[in-house]
Protein backbone atom coordinates (compact mmCIF):
# COMPACT_ATOMS: atom_id res chain seq x y z
CA UNK A 1 0.00 0.00 0.00
CA UNK A 2 1.26 3.31 -1.26
CA UNK A 3 1.66 6.47 0.87
CA UNK A 4 0.72 9.57 -0.79
CA UNK A 5 2.85 12.49 -0.82
CA UNK A 6 0.92 14.54 1.77
CA UNK A 7 0.37 11.59 4.22
CA UNK A 8 4.58 11.18 3.81
CA UNK A 9 5.16 14.83 4.67
CA UNK A 10 3.32 14.77 7.49
CA UNK A 11 4.36 11.81 9.20
CA UNK A 12 8.11 13.63 7.91
CA UNK A 13 7.05 16.49 9.84
CA UNK A 14 5.87 14.57 12.79
CA UNK A 15 9.04 12.87 12.92
CA UNK A 16 11.04 16.06 12.44
CA UNK A 17 9.11 17.74 15.55
CA UNK A 18 9.51 14.76 17.52
CA UNK A 19 13.22 14.83 17.41
CA UNK A 20 13.14 18.95 17.81
CA UNK A 21 11.32 18.25 20.96
CA UNK A 22 12.66 15.26 22.59
CA UNK A 23 16.18 15.50 21.61
CA UNK A 24 17.31 18.68 21.05
CA UNK A 25 14.66 20.32 23.85
CA UNK A 26 12.55 22.74 21.77
CA UNK A 27 15.51 23.79 19.18
CA UNK A 28 15.75 23.53 15.29
CA UNK A 29 18.95 21.35 14.88
CA UNK A 30 20.00 23.45 12.11
CA UNK A 31 23.75 23.39 10.87
CA UNK A 32 25.20 25.97 13.40
CA UNK A 33 23.09 24.14 16.40
CA UNK A 34 24.85 21.05 15.25
CA UNK A 35 28.62 22.78 15.23
CA UNK A 36 28.27 24.34 18.40
CA UNK A 37 27.18 21.04 19.91
CA UNK A 38 30.05 19.07 18.60
CA UNK A 39 32.38 21.51 20.06
CA UNK A 40 30.80 20.68 23.53
CA UNK A 41 31.01 16.97 22.59
CA UNK A 42 34.79 17.38 22.08
CA UNK A 43 35.65 18.73 25.27
CA UNK A 44 33.78 15.75 26.50
CA UNK A 45 35.20 13.29 24.55
CA UNK A 46 38.97 14.98 25.42
CA UNK A 47 38.08 12.64 28.13
CA UNK A 48 39.53 9.93 26.05
CA UNK A 49 43.62 10.64 27.18
CA UNK A 50 42.30 11.76 31.15
CA UNK A 51 43.63 8.20 32.55
CA UNK A 52 46.28 8.19 29.88
CA UNK A 53 47.61 12.00 31.48
CA UNK A 54 47.49 10.31 35.20
CA UNK A 55 49.44 7.38 34.26
CA UNK A 56 51.84 9.18 32.05
CA UNK A 57 52.60 11.37 34.93
CA UNK A 58 52.69 8.72 37.49
CA UNK A 59 54.67 5.73 35.47
CA UNK A 60 56.20 7.63 33.22
CA UNK A 61 57.65 10.52 34.94
CA UNK A 62 57.55 8.76 38.06
CA UNK A 63 55.96 11.34 39.62
CA UNK A 64 54.32 11.62 43.46
CA UNK A 65 50.47 12.39 44.64
CA UNK A 66 51.79 15.84 45.66
CA UNK A 67 53.78 16.63 42.66
CA UNK A 68 50.87 15.31 40.49
CA UNK A 69 48.03 17.59 42.19
CA UNK A 70 50.10 20.27 41.96
CA UNK A 71 50.77 20.08 38.11
CA UNK A 72 46.63 19.01 37.52
CA UNK A 73 46.28 22.54 39.22
CA UNK A 74 48.70 24.75 36.92
CA UNK A 75 46.97 22.96 33.90
CA UNK A 76 43.93 24.83 34.99
CA UNK A 77 45.63 28.03 34.52
CA UNK A 78 44.05 28.82 31.22
CA UNK A 79 40.96 28.45 32.67
CA UNK A 80 41.30 30.97 35.00
CA UNK A 81 42.46 33.74 32.88
CA UNK A 82 39.05 32.77 29.92
CA UNK A 83 37.86 36.74 30.52
CA UNK A 84 41.02 38.08 28.35
CA UNK A 85 39.55 35.16 25.47
CA UNK A 86 36.78 36.45 25.69
CA UNK A 87 37.45 40.50 25.54
CA UNK A 88 39.61 39.35 22.96
CA UNK A 89 36.92 37.75 20.94
CA UNK A 90 34.21 40.73 21.32
CA UNK A 91 37.30 43.52 20.62
CA UNK A 92 39.67 42.33 18.03
CA UNK A 93 38.22 40.62 15.34
CA UNK A 94 39.93 38.30 12.59
CA UNK A 95 39.29 38.96 9.51
CA UNK A 96 36.11 40.67 10.03
CA UNK A 97 34.96 37.99 12.36
CA UNK A 98 34.67 37.85 16.20
CA UNK A 99 33.91 33.86 17.01
CA UNK A 100 35.16 31.36 13.70
CA UNK A 101 38.57 32.28 13.45
CA UNK A 102 39.40 32.03 17.47
CA UNK A 103 37.76 28.33 16.97
CA UNK A 104 39.52 27.23 14.23
CA UNK A 105 42.64 28.45 16.00
CA UNK A 106 42.00 27.06 18.89
CA UNK A 107 41.23 23.20 17.36
CA UNK A 108 44.74 23.58 15.51
CA UNK A 109 46.39 24.87 18.83
CA UNK A 110 44.61 21.80 20.55
CA UNK A 111 46.17 18.60 18.21
CA UNK A 112 49.41 20.56 17.96
CA UNK A 113 50.05 19.90 22.03
CA UNK A 114 48.83 16.49 21.80
CA UNK A 115 50.64 15.54 19.16
CA UNK A 116 53.87 17.42 20.72
CA UNK A 117 52.98 15.29 24.12
CA UNK A 118 53.08 11.82 22.10
CA UNK A 119 56.05 12.66 20.55
CA UNK A 120 58.87 14.97 22.19
CA UNK A 121 57.66 15.36 25.65
CA UNK A 122 60.24 13.69 28.16
CA UNK A 123 60.04 15.62 31.59
CA UNK A 124 57.79 17.05 34.05
CA UNK A 125 58.43 20.72 33.03
CA UNK A 126 57.33 19.56 29.33
CA UNK A 127 54.67 17.68 30.17
CA UNK A 128 53.44 20.84 32.12
CA UNK A 129 53.99 23.53 29.39
CA UNK A 130 52.24 20.59 26.87
CA UNK A 131 49.22 19.97 28.70
CA UNK A 132 49.11 23.83 29.67
CA UNK A 133 48.86 24.50 25.97
CA UNK A 134 45.96 21.57 25.24
CA UNK A 135 43.89 23.01 28.15
CA UNK A 136 44.81 26.12 26.78
CA UNK A 137 42.90 25.31 23.59
CA UNK A 138 40.10 24.01 24.96
CA UNK A 139 39.43 26.76 26.90
CA UNK A 140 39.92 29.72 23.93
CA UNK A 141 37.08 27.16 22.31
CA UNK A 142 34.98 26.94 25.28
CA UNK A 143 34.83 30.58 25.77
CA UNK A 144 34.23 31.11 22.15
CA UNK A 145 31.43 28.62 22.19
CA UNK A 146 29.82 29.78 25.39
CA UNK A 147 29.54 33.29 24.58
CA UNK A 148 27.61 31.82 21.44
CA UNK A 149 24.87 30.08 23.30
CA UNK A 150 24.65 32.87 25.45
CA UNK A 151 23.81 35.19 22.71
CA UNK A 152 21.14 32.48 21.75
CA UNK A 153 19.71 31.55 25.39
CA UNK A 154 18.87 35.47 25.65
CA UNK A 155 16.69 34.93 22.69
CA UNK A 156 14.67 31.84 25.03
CA UNK A 157 11.20 31.91 26.11
CA UNK A 158 10.49 31.79 29.85
CA UNK A 159 9.45 28.16 29.38
CA UNK A 160 12.48 27.00 27.29
CA UNK A 161 14.94 28.90 29.94
CA UNK A 162 17.86 26.85 30.52
CA UNK A 163 16.97 24.22 27.99
CA UNK A 164 19.86 25.40 25.58
CA UNK A 165 22.14 25.17 28.52
CA UNK A 166 21.21 21.49 29.70
CA UNK A 167 21.50 20.47 25.55
CA UNK A 168 24.73 22.18 25.47
CA UNK A 169 25.67 20.03 28.72
CA UNK A 170 24.14 17.04 27.69
CA UNK A 171 26.58 17.09 24.84
CA UNK A 172 29.79 17.17 26.96
CA UNK A 173 28.59 14.61 29.13
CA UNK A 174 27.87 12.64 25.87
CA UNK A 175 30.88 12.99 24.41
CA UNK A 176 32.30 12.18 27.87
CA UNK A 177 29.77 8.67 27.69
CA UNK A 178 31.17 8.01 24.62
CA UNK A 179 35.08 7.52 25.16
CA UNK A 180 34.98 7.37 29.00
CA UNK A 181 35.22 3.23 29.03
CA UNK A 182 37.78 3.46 26.45
CA UNK A 183 40.16 6.12 27.85
CA UNK A 184 40.84 2.71 30.15
CA UNK A 185 40.47 -0.36 27.18
CA UNK A 186 42.92 1.85 24.93
CA UNK A 187 45.92 1.61 27.43
CA UNK A 188 45.39 -2.26 28.07
CA UNK A 189 46.60 -2.84 24.16
CA UNK A 190 48.41 0.79 23.79
CA UNK A 191 50.79 3.33 25.02
CA UNK A 192 49.69 6.54 26.46
CA UNK A 193 51.67 7.84 23.51
CA UNK A 194 49.62 6.12 21.35
CA UNK A 195 46.26 7.73 22.79
CA UNK A 196 47.89 10.77 22.75
CA UNK A 197 48.20 10.48 19.32
CA UNK A 198 44.25 9.77 18.75
CA UNK A 199 43.43 12.30 21.20
CA UNK A 200 45.36 14.78 18.80
CA UNK A 201 42.36 14.40 16.47
CA UNK A 202 39.86 15.39 18.25
CA UNK A 203 40.96 18.98 18.44
CA UNK A 204 40.98 18.98 14.62
CA UNK A 205 37.02 18.41 14.56
CA UNK A 206 36.46 21.97 15.84
CA UNK A 207 38.36 23.91 13.38
CA UNK A 208 36.02 21.59 10.86
CA UNK A 209 32.65 22.56 12.31
CA UNK A 210 33.84 26.19 13.11
CA UNK A 211 33.03 26.90 9.90
CA UNK A 212 28.96 26.22 10.16
CA UNK A 213 28.69 28.88 12.64
CA UNK A 214 26.35 31.88 11.33
CA UNK A 215 28.48 35.18 11.97
CA UNK A 216 27.63 38.67 10.29
CA UNK A 217 30.98 40.05 9.28
CA UNK A 218 31.55 43.17 11.12
CA UNK A 219 32.32 45.25 8.20
CA UNK A 220 28.93 44.22 6.75
CA UNK A 221 27.51 44.83 10.13
CA UNK A 222 25.19 48.63 9.90
CA UNK A 223 26.94 51.46 11.90
CA UNK A 224 24.41 51.09 14.87
CA UNK A 225 25.41 46.95 15.49
CA UNK A 226 29.11 48.03 14.82
CA UNK A 227 28.87 50.60 17.60
CA UNK A 228 27.20 48.42 19.92
CA UNK A 229 29.58 45.71 19.84
CA UNK A 230 32.96 47.34 18.77
CA UNK A 231 33.23 49.03 22.88
CA UNK A 232 36.45 50.25 23.99
CA UNK A 233 38.59 48.76 26.72
CA UNK A 234 37.09 51.57 29.05
CA UNK A 235 33.72 50.76 27.79
CA UNK A 236 33.72 46.95 28.40
CA UNK A 237 35.71 47.32 31.86
CA UNK A 238 33.21 49.74 33.33
CA UNK A 239 30.17 47.69 32.14
CA UNK A 240 32.15 44.86 33.89
CA UNK A 241 32.95 46.52 36.89
CA UNK A 242 29.18 47.78 37.22
CA UNK A 243 27.58 44.21 36.70
CA UNK A 244 30.02 43.00 39.62
CA UNK A 245 28.66 45.65 42.01
CA UNK A 246 25.75 44.39 41.96
CA UNK A 247 24.25 41.81 44.94
CA UNK A 248 22.86 39.55 42.21
CA UNK A 249 25.86 39.29 40.29
CA UNK A 250 28.34 39.53 43.06
CA UNK A 251 26.93 37.32 45.82
CA UNK A 252 26.42 34.00 43.97
CA UNK A 253 30.18 34.70 42.10
CA UNK A 254 31.25 34.73 45.68
CA UNK A 255 29.26 31.20 46.49
CA UNK A 256 30.46 29.74 43.69
CA UNK A 257 33.95 30.33 44.32
CA UNK A 258 33.45 28.88 48.10
CA UNK A 259 31.79 26.03 46.84
CA UNK A 260 34.83 24.84 44.06
CA UNK A 261 37.78 26.06 46.48
CA UNK A 262 37.57 23.46 49.23
CA UNK A 263 40.37 21.24 49.28
CA UNK A 264 40.63 18.17 46.56
CA UNK A 265 42.02 14.36 47.61
CA UNK A 266 41.80 12.86 43.78
CA UNK A 267 45.12 12.86 43.35
CA UNK A 268 45.66 10.78 46.67
CA UNK A 269 43.05 8.30 45.61
CA UNK A 270 43.39 7.20 42.07
CA UNK A 271 47.22 6.32 44.03
CA UNK A 272 45.63 4.69 46.27
CA UNK A 273 43.20 2.59 43.47
CA UNK A 274 46.10 1.85 41.33
CA UNK A 275 48.81 1.17 43.76
CA UNK A 276 47.27 -0.44 47.12
CA UNK A 277 44.09 -1.43 45.46
CA UNK A 278 45.46 -2.39 42.07
CA UNK A 279 43.02 -1.34 39.83
CA UNK A 280 43.55 -2.11 36.17
CA UNK A 281 43.02 1.16 33.76
CA UNK A 282 40.32 -1.01 32.11
CA UNK A 283 38.16 -0.98 35.27
CA UNK A 284 38.84 2.61 35.67
CA UNK A 285 37.76 3.61 32.24
CA UNK A 286 34.86 1.98 33.38
CA UNK A 287 34.14 3.67 36.41
CA UNK A 288 34.84 6.54 34.33
CA UNK A 289 31.86 5.61 31.60
CA UNK A 290 29.39 4.97 34.45
CA UNK A 291 29.76 8.33 35.93
CA UNK A 292 29.37 10.28 32.77
CA UNK A 293 26.30 8.25 32.38
CA UNK A 294 24.82 9.40 35.74
CA UNK A 295 26.11 12.78 34.37
CA UNK A 296 23.61 12.48 31.71
CA UNK A 297 20.97 11.58 33.83
CA UNK A 298 21.79 14.57 36.60
CA UNK A 299 21.16 16.33 33.24
CA UNK A 300 17.95 15.03 32.34
CA UNK A 301 16.32 14.95 35.88
CA UNK A 302 17.85 18.66 36.46
CA UNK A 303 15.59 19.62 33.39
CA UNK A 304 12.73 17.63 33.88
CA UNK A 305 11.97 17.98 37.88
CA UNK A 306 14.23 20.67 39.14
CA UNK A 307 14.35 23.90 36.44
CA UNK A 308 12.08 25.81 39.35
CA UNK A 309 13.30 24.61 42.85
CA UNK A 310 15.20 27.29 44.26
CA UNK A 311 19.45 27.31 43.95
CA UNK A 312 19.31 27.47 47.63
CA UNK A 313 17.69 24.10 48.38
CA UNK A 314 19.67 22.83 45.01
CA UNK A 315 23.21 23.42 46.26
CA UNK A 316 22.09 22.34 50.02
CA UNK A 317 21.26 19.29 49.57
CA UNK A 318 23.60 18.25 46.47
CA UNK A 319 26.76 19.80 48.94
CA UNK A 320 25.20 17.39 52.28
CA UNK A 321 24.27 14.26 49.98
CA UNK A 322 27.77 14.45 48.19
CA UNK A 323 29.73 14.97 51.02
CA UNK A 324 28.23 11.87 53.15
CA UNK A 325 28.60 9.77 50.25
CA UNK A 326 32.29 10.41 50.05
CA UNK A 327 32.28 9.79 53.60
CA UNK A 328 31.90 6.14 52.93
CA UNK A 329 35.23 5.51 51.21
CA UNK A 330 36.45 5.36 54.72
CA UNK A 331 34.86 1.72 54.41
CA UNK A 332 37.10 1.40 51.86
CA UNK A 333 40.25 3.04 52.35
CA UNK A 334 40.14 0.88 55.96
CA UNK A 335 39.12 -2.26 53.86
CA UNK A 336 36.19 -3.09 56.08
CA UNK A 337 34.34 -3.43 53.15
CA UNK A 338 36.28 -6.89 52.81
CA UNK A 339 35.45 -7.81 56.23
CA UNK A 340 31.27 -6.84 55.22
CA UNK A 341 32.33 -9.43 52.29
CA UNK A 342 32.15 -6.30 49.74
CA UNK A 343 34.57 -6.55 46.33
CA UNK A 344 36.31 -3.20 46.53
CA UNK A 345 35.72 -2.69 42.61
CA UNK A 346 31.85 -2.86 43.48
CA UNK A 347 32.11 -0.55 46.64
CA UNK A 348 34.08 1.93 44.38
CA UNK A 349 31.81 2.11 41.61
CA UNK A 350 29.00 2.77 43.89
CA UNK A 351 28.96 6.12 45.08
CA UNK A 352 30.60 7.40 42.25
CA UNK A 353 27.92 7.16 40.08
CA UNK A 354 25.40 9.10 42.95
CA UNK A 355 27.91 12.19 43.13
CA UNK A 356 28.65 12.48 39.44
CA UNK A 357 24.81 12.95 39.25
CA UNK A 358 24.56 15.63 42.11
CA UNK A 359 27.75 17.45 40.91
CA UNK A 360 26.02 17.96 37.81
CA UNK A 361 22.77 19.02 38.98
CA UNK A 362 24.22 21.18 40.81
CA UNK A 363 25.92 22.64 38.18
CA UNK A 364 23.50 23.06 36.16
CA UNK A 365 21.33 26.61 37.59
CA UNK A 366 24.67 28.12 37.83
CA UNK A 367 25.30 28.11 34.06
CA UNK A 368 21.74 29.10 33.59
CA UNK A 369 21.52 32.52 35.84
CA UNK A 370 25.46 33.26 34.82
CA UNK A 371 23.85 33.48 31.07
CA UNK A 372 21.03 35.32 31.62
CA UNK A 373 22.61 38.42 33.47
CA UNK A 374 25.65 39.07 31.14
CA UNK A 375 24.72 42.25 29.40
CA UNK A 376 24.33 42.82 25.45
CA UNK A 377 27.83 43.52 24.31
CA UNK A 378 30.33 41.61 26.63
CA UNK A 379 28.59 38.28 26.69
CA UNK A 380 31.44 36.00 26.16
CA UNK A 381 33.38 38.10 28.46
CA UNK A 382 31.33 38.45 31.67
CA UNK A 383 30.15 34.80 31.27
CA UNK A 384 34.16 33.85 30.99
CA UNK A 385 34.56 35.75 34.33
CA UNK A 386 31.84 34.12 35.73
CA UNK A 387 33.18 31.03 34.96
CA UNK A 388 36.81 31.81 35.84
CA UNK A 389 35.35 31.95 39.16
CA UNK A 390 34.75 28.95 39.25
CA UNK A 391 37.89 27.58 37.83
CA UNK A 392 39.89 29.25 39.84
CA UNK A 393 37.84 27.69 42.52
CA UNK A 394 38.99 24.43 41.21
CA UNK A 395 42.69 25.84 41.10
CA UNK A 396 42.56 26.54 44.80
CA UNK A 397 40.71 23.08 45.38
CA UNK A 398 43.70 20.97 44.12
CA UNK A 399 46.56 23.23 45.65
CA UNK A 400 45.30 23.18 49.04
CA UNK A 401 44.44 19.65 48.24
CA UNK A 402 48.03 19.02 47.30
CA UNK A 403 49.16 20.92 50.92
CA UNK A 404 47.26 18.61 53.04
CA UNK A 405 48.72 15.79 51.47
CA UNK A 406 52.03 16.73 52.44
CA UNK A 407 51.29 17.51 55.39
CA UNK A 408 49.75 14.39 55.94
CA UNK A 409 53.07 12.30 54.20
CA UNK A 410 50.89 10.77 51.69
CA UNK A 411 53.02 9.36 49.08
CA UNK A 412 52.86 6.83 46.02
CA UNK A 413 53.32 4.11 48.57
CA UNK A 414 52.41 5.36 51.92
CA UNK A 415 48.59 5.80 52.60
CA UNK A 416 48.11 5.38 56.98
CA UNK A 417 46.65 8.80 56.23
CA UNK A 418 44.75 8.99 53.86
CA UNK A 419 41.43 8.72 55.99
CA UNK A 420 42.46 11.77 57.72
CA UNK A 421 42.80 13.46 54.05
CA UNK A 422 39.40 12.20 53.53
CA UNK A 423 37.43 13.10 56.89
CA UNK A 424 39.56 16.72 56.23
CA UNK A 425 38.48 17.08 53.00
CA UNK A 426 34.68 16.38 53.58
CA UNK A 427 34.10 18.58 57.24
CA UNK A 428 35.63 21.47 54.56
CA UNK A 429 33.49 20.67 51.70
CA UNK A 430 29.96 21.12 54.15
CA UNK A 431 32.07 24.94 54.67
CA UNK A 432 30.01 26.19 51.58
CA UNK A 433 26.61 25.21 53.06
CA UNK A 434 27.08 28.37 55.68
CA UNK A 435 26.77 30.46 51.88
CA UNK A 436 23.79 29.05 50.29
CA UNK A 437 22.17 32.45 50.97
CA UNK A 438 23.95 34.03 49.04
CA UNK A 439 22.28 32.76 46.15
CA UNK A 440 19.05 34.19 44.64
CA UNK A 441 15.85 32.67 46.61
CA UNK A 442 12.91 31.87 43.98
CA UNK A 443 11.42 35.02 43.24
CA UNK A 444 14.58 36.13 42.11
CA UNK A 445 15.46 33.62 39.98
CA UNK A 446 11.97 33.86 38.34
CA UNK A 447 12.67 37.71 37.77
CA UNK A 448 16.44 36.90 36.21
CA UNK A 449 15.10 33.87 33.73
CA UNK A 450 11.85 36.81 32.69
CA UNK A 451 14.68 39.30 31.78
Amino acid sequence: MLINSSGFSKLKESINNSITEKIFLGHKPGPELIAILAVYLVQGALGLSRLSVSFFLKDELQLSPVEVSAILGIVTLPWMIKPLFGFVSDTFPIFGYRRRPYLVLSGILGAASWLTLATLVDSSWKATITVTLSSLAIAVSDVIVDSLVVERARLESQAKAGSLQSLCWGATALGSFLTAYFSGLVLEYFNTKTVFLITALFPLLISVVAWFIAETSVYQEDSQQHRTKSMSIITQTNQLLQAFRTRAVLLPTLFIFIWQCTPSGESAYFYFFTNELHFQPEFLGRIHLFTSLASLVGIWIFQRFLKSVPFQSIFSWSILISVLLRMTMLILITHTNRALGINDRWFSLGDSLIIAAMGQIAFMPTMILAARICPLGIEATLFAVLMSVFNLGGLVSRESGALIMYWLGITESNFDSLWLLLVITNLIALLPMLFVRFLPGKEEMEYALAK
